[in-house]
């Protein structure tokens, strides 16, 4: 399921993480050759991500609804 990059948050090894609208997390890791994704290094480029969509897979999971309210 698509959701909506509303922020990004740094973990405990320094890699850039989205914050989806669903509140979910997910990595955006800048790797290369593994991962190339040169925007999330400047403020400026984490800045231009904010509203674009990922795709979600923990929304496309049956058992995540069972969480909402908690």
């Amino acid at each position: 399921m698509k959701r909506k990059i509303t922020g990004f948050v740094q973990d405990e090894e320094q890699h850039w993480v989205a914050l989806l609208e669903c509140g979910h997390r997910q990595h955006l890791r800048h790797d290369p050759p593994l991962s190339n994704r040169p925007l999330v290094l400047s403020v400026e480029g984490r800045r231009s991500l904010i509203g674009q969509e990922l795709e979600c897979k923990l929304c496309d999971e049956p058992e995540a609804g069972s969480d909402e309210g908690d």
